[in-house]
């Protein structure tokens, strides 16, 4: 997995803690941090919205892409 894609998993997970918040709670975390309609909160859930695109590439990859190799795992 590349830089990319794991800051694009970071702010996924960001954003679903976000929304967890959202549907339990009434809590908005980001808006409560940067203010309800800064042009930076917009920014935030644009950058969470497109790293959740990015992402959908995981979602396609074969498996085996995500298994080490026996070789790599007596290694460490």
């Amino acid at each position: 997995m590349g830089a990319i894609q794991r800051i694009a998993l970071v702010l996924t997970i960001i954003g679903a803690i976000n929304w967890g918040l959202i549907g339990f709670f009434h809590f908005n975390l980001v808006a409560s941090i940067f203010g309800n309609t800064t042009i930076l909160t917009r920014i935030i859930y644009g950058l969470v919205g497109i790293a959740g695109l990015i992402n959908l590439g995981i979602l396609f990859k074969p498996i085996e892409e995500f298994e080490r190799s026996p070789e790599a795992r007596t290694n460490r």
